[in-house]
C-alpha cells in the first residue's frame, strides 16, 4: 500500500483480528443452542438402507451390535447407538452387545442402563438383551466367532455360563445372526467387520462412525457394507427417521438433531469467511497490479 493512502474495505477486511473470526464463530454455535434451532432433516440412501433393514425383519431377529469405541468419540457415536437400540427394541428384536475394545464394555453398561432398562421396562435379560462384554483379539476374535461364537464366549459379563441362556441356544455363530451394527472410530472397527465377518460369511454388516473416518468406508458401500453413518449427520438422519415413524420417540434425548443446528451455522459462517477472505486477497492483488502497472 502506498504511503497516505487510504485501505478499503476489503484490505481491512483482509486483515482483520483472528480473535473476531473466533468470536462470530464462538456465537455461532453458542446462539443455536441457546435458542434451540432445529432443521429439518431427510434421512440419504446410505442411512435408510440400515433403518429400512430394520424396519423389514420379523419380530425376534438376532442383532448384533459391537461396541468399538472410546469415551472420546462418545459425542458422535453414542447418539447413533441410542437410536438403533431404540429402533430394535421398538420392534422386539433380540439384542446381542458385545465389545472389541475394551473401553467399550462400560460404554455398553452405560447403554443399557440409559435406554434399555429405562424405556423398554419389559425387556428381560437373557430372554430379549445379552451382554457378551469385551474380548481381546481384534480381527482374530472375529474370525473364530465366524464359525464357533462359544468357542471365545463361554459366558456373558457377568460369569453366567452361556449354555445357560436362552437366547444361546439357537447361536453357534456370527451366521446366526440377521445383522451385525459396528460402531466406532478406529481399529479394529468397521472394516474388520467386514472383512472378517460380512464378506466371508454374507452376513450383512452396517455401522456408524465418526465423520473423520466415514470417508475411509464409502468404498465399501453398497457391495459389502449395508449403510453407514458418518458423525453428527448420520445420527440426525436416523434419529429424524425414527421420529417420524415412531413419534413415541419424539420426548426423548435427541443429541444427534439437537448438535445439528449448531454445526451447520458455524460451518456457515466459516464458509463465509473464506469467501471473503478470498474475494479480499485476488482484489488486492489486482489493486496492487494496477498500482505498479502490470497488466
Amino acid at each position: 500500500m502506498a504511503n497516505g493512502e487510504r485501505p478499503t474495505f476489503l484490505e481491512r477486511v483482509q486483515a482483520i483480528d483472528r480473535r473476531i473470526i473466533f468470536l462470530f464463530v464462538a456465537l455461532a454455535v453458542s446462539l443455536p443452542l441457546v435458542f434451540h434451532v432445529i432443521f429439518p432433516e431427510k434421512i440419504s440412501p446410505i442411512v435408510s438402507s440400515m433403518f429400512d433393514r430394520i424396519e423389514s425383519l420379523p419380530e425376534g431377529s438376532r442383532v448384533l451390535i459391537s461396541f468399538d469405541y472410546s469415551p472420546s468419540t462418545v459425542p458422535e457415536v453414542q447418539p447413533m447407538v441410542d437410536a438403533v437400540v431404540r429402533h430394535c427394541a421398538a420392534r422386539k428384536q433380540k439384542l446381542y452387545l458385545m465389545a472389541l475394545w475394551a473401553t467399550g464394555q462400560n460404554i455398553t453398561d452405560e447403554t443399557i442402563h440409559r435406554v434399555i432398562e429405562k424405556e423398554f421396562p419389559e425387556y428381560r435379560y437373557g430372554e430379549d438383551y445379552l451382554n457378551l462384554g469385551y474380548k481381546s483379539g481384534n480381527q482374530g476374535l472375529i474370525n473364530v466367532i465366524l464359525t464357533d461364537m462359544k468357542k471365545m464366549y463361554t459366558t456373558d459379563v457377568h460369569g453366567t455360563a452361556i449354555d445357560s441362556i436362552p437366547m444361546m441356544a439357537q447361536i453357534r455363530n456370527l451366521r446366526n445372526f440377521d445383522i451385525i451394527f459396528t460402531f466406532g472410530g478406529g481399529f479394529p472397527g468397521t472394516k474388520e467387520w467386514v472383512l472378517f465377518a460380512g464378506d466371508p460369511g454374507k452376513i450383512p454388516v452396517a455401522s456408524g462412525v465418526t465423520a473423520v473416518q466415514a470417508p475411509l468406508l464409502y468404498p465399501y458401500y453398497p457391495s459389502q457394507l449395508l449403510g453407514l453413518m458418518g458423525g453428527i449427520k448420520g445420527a440426525a438422519e436416523y434419529e429424524y427417521e425414527l421420529i417420524r415413524r415412531y413419534p413415541r420417540f419424539a420426548n426423548v434425548a435427541h443429541p444427534g438433531i439437537d448438535m445439528m443446528g449448531p454445526q451447520a451455522v458455524a460451518h456457515l459462517v466459516i464458509m463465509l469467511f473464506i469467501v471473503i477472505g478470498n474475494i479480499a486477497y485476488f482484489a488486492g492483488r489486482r489493486r496492487e497490479a494496477k498500482r505498479q502497472g502490470t497488466p
